[in-house]
């Protein structure tokens, strides 16, 4: 499995512990935190918008995700948010699958400075819209996929959480039943992807993961619960 990790203090404004915080991976679902905030800067929002919005970011919802980047220009809202959250080592899907906004690529230190901007540099509105959404994170993604691995699993609330995976096929093998539905990039197409990240209390945890082929989502969701615990513990020790 490769990995990488990120714990940042936001009250210290200092990282507490990291590990391969640079190297890319591609991005899942995490990147729809940056489709929402880009929207609500470039449009006028919606009652209808808002609802999507908050079932892309609550549960995931991959139609609602297809739906804002074809309005928003696909690469181009990568573009423009790289540029509002000083992001360096995002970059947009190979030009080659430009409809593939999972595969977006961003590494952990950027998942960092996307919270940063999330909790510093966004909009107050957008800000608190955001992470209301986050805090709200269900149990199930909209495609029946069990969201509560890493952080919401393994550390105490209070959390707001947005998680991403993929390469386990369209249908999860066991349903989830929780209720509510720049660089060249090594983009680990083949194999999947399991990510987990938040704001947790104080701290921005980010824990991404490629993992190896034919991981089932149960096998890699423990692998991803075990190593946030054992990233965050030895953060805050």
């Amino acid at each position: 499995m490769r990995a990488a990790w990120v714990v940042f203090d936001l009250k210290a404004g200092r990282v507490l512990v990291e590990h391969r915080a640079r190297e890319t991976f591609r991005s899942a679902s995490v990147v729809k935190i940056l489709l929402a905030l880009d929207y609500m800067r470039e449009h006028t929002v919606s009652a209808a918008d808002r609802e999507t919005l908050g079932l892309m970011l609550r549960s995931s919802d991959d139609k609602a995700a297809t739906g804002f980047w074809r309005r928003g220009g696909q690469a181009r809202i990568i573009e423009r948010m790289v540029r509002r959250a000083g992001l360096r080592d995002t970059a947009p899907p190979p030009r080659d699958k430009p409809g593939f906004w999972g595969y977006t690529a961003l590494s952990a230190a950027d998942v960092v400075r996307t919270y940063r901007y999330l909790v510093g540099g966004a909009p107050k509105a957008h800000r608190e819209f955001v992470l209301a959404q986050l805090r709200r994170s269900t149990p199930c993604g909209t495609d029946g996929f069990d969201q509560t691995f890493g952080i919401p699993r393994a550390l105490k609330r209070p959390w707001a959480v947005k998680q991403g995976w993929s390469g386990f096929g369209n249908v999860p093998a066991v349903p989830c039943r929780g209720g509510g539905m720049v660089r060249a990039a090594d983009l680990g197409i083949g194999r999947p992807v399991l990510h987990t990240t938040g704001i947790v209390g104080r701290h921005v945890v980010v824990v991404l993961t490629l993992q190896p082929v034919g991981t089932s989502f149960r096998a890699g969701s423990a692998r991803v619960t075990s190593l946030t615990r054992q990233v965050y513990a030895s953060a805050v020790r």
